[in-house]
């Protein structure tokens, strides 16, 4: 499975334009390490809230890039936060590590 989805980058990459594009993906690259930072903080704390608003926000990110295993693994953790159970094990890092990914592959990307 590729990192991101070609024909769904092309499709949003149309639809919103060679500028936009850059920007969406400079926005998500800024935001994308505060989310997992919120989540790293708030399995700490134990607000199950929180972590699932983070991850959902992940999810939806990912997906709209194309990121489609990025999404899947935010999709897990965001429905174990809805079953209110944050017993992750090493999910979080197993995110972290597939964000780590389609940024350097988002970056090739830019137009």
């Amino acid at each position: 499975m590729p990192l991101i989805d070609k024909s769904t980058f092309n499709e949003l990459k149309q639809i919103s334009g060679e500028d936009f594009i850059n920007e969406l993906i400079d926005a998500f690259l800024d935001d994308a390490p505060n989310m997992l930072k919120n989540m790293k903080t708030a399995l700490e704390t134990k607000d199950v809230e929180s972590f699932r608003r983070n991850a959902h926000s992940m999810k939806s990110n990912a997906n709209t890039f194309g990121a489609m295993e990025l999404g899947v693994l935010a999709k897990e953790l965001e429905f174990m936060a809805k079953e209110n159970n944050l017993d992750v094990g090493n999910r979080l890092e197993v995110l972290t590590e597939a964000y780590g990914k389609v940024a350097e592959e988002l970056k090739g990307m830019r137009a």
